[in-house]
């Protein structure tokens, strides 16, 4: 996908990808609706996100729950939609928390808990998690992002990043040595968790997705996939082995297990199999 030239329209033209896409193009439809993009899919986006962080919580607290913070890439980011899904799953937490803190001691609570609240909660997070850093890149919507956000946004393609491109992540991410990405000594963190919103099945081309999937798998333990079905195909020897949320462990990637489902949006995680977990 080539980055272009933006025409500004309000909006996402069609309430239908599908007619966006067969009307202009998947790379001109959002060279015009870079600036102002919205994926009408954002709570259940954000229902799926919860599922699986409060599901990686239950399994693995300990990843969450250490000194440093975890780092999330929002790849082909749109408007910021895995983000906020992810800040508002810990600053729930945290009220959450001190909302359960000042009941047990006796005290009236006086945090701010939303009147709607979500089916899907996370648990309470304590002090011990901090915020998760977060870092983005679309090539075509970082404008959107910014402003929706207020965090930066790198314009990479799945190209520049299949070829070793990543956005800067913040100088302040702390890396045990361990946890260091591989290659001239630099101490570049792992990242924890990949989440690809609405995009990777775009990728027609077999070779492609596979040359993007397999550099990721030596910069990231988890792969979290959300999309209106269940392509794209992930295939052996791609990097990542399938995994069952239910039974906590690999599973053929031919296996029909039960996927997060949550308003049309289907939500499928892969482990890395060329990082240490």
């Amino acid at each position: 996908m080539s980055r272009g030239d933006r025409t500004v329209v309000t909006g996402n033209i069609s309430t239908s990808m599908r007619n966006n896409y067969q009307t202009l193009g998947v790379s001109e439809y959002y060279k015009k609706v870079g600036s102002t993009y919205r994926n009408p899919h954002f709570p259940g986006i954000r229902r799926c996100v919860f599922l699986w962080l409060n599901r990686l919580w239950e399994m693995d607290s300990a990843v969450l729950s250490t000194q440093r913070r975890i780092l999330i890439f929002d790849m082909a980011c749109g408007s910021g939609e895995g983000t906020i899904a992810a800040k508002e799953w810990w600053s729930l937490g945290r009220r959450l928390h001190e909302f359960v803190v000042l009941k047990s001691e006796g005290e009236k609570p006086t945090v701010n808990l939303p009147r709607s609240r979500t089916k899907i909660a996370p648990p309470p997070l304590g002090p011990g998690v901090r915020q998760p850093h977060i870092i983005a890149a679309d090539p075509f919507t970082c404008a959107a992002y910014r402003d929706r956000t207020s965090l930066p946004c790198a314009a990479l393609s799945f190209k520049e990043i299949s070829e070793g491109a990543l956005p800067p992540i913040p100088s302040d991410t702390e890396v045990a040595g361990e946890e260091a990405m591989p290659g001239d000594g630099a101490r570049t963190p792992i990242i924890d968790i990949i989440i690809c919103s609405f995009a990777l099945h775009l990728i027609e081309d077999p070779s492609q997705l596979f040359s993007l999937l397999w550099e990721l798998s030596s910069k990231a333990r988890w792969l979290v996939i959300l999309a209106p079905h269940k392509k794209p195909e992930i295939k052996d020897g791609w990097g990542w082995c399938k995994w069952d949320i239910d039974a906590w462990q690999s599973c053929r990637m031919t296996d029909q297990i039960r996927e997060l489902v949550n308003d049309r949006v289907h939500c499928r995680v892969y482990r890395s199999m060329n990082v240490r977990q």
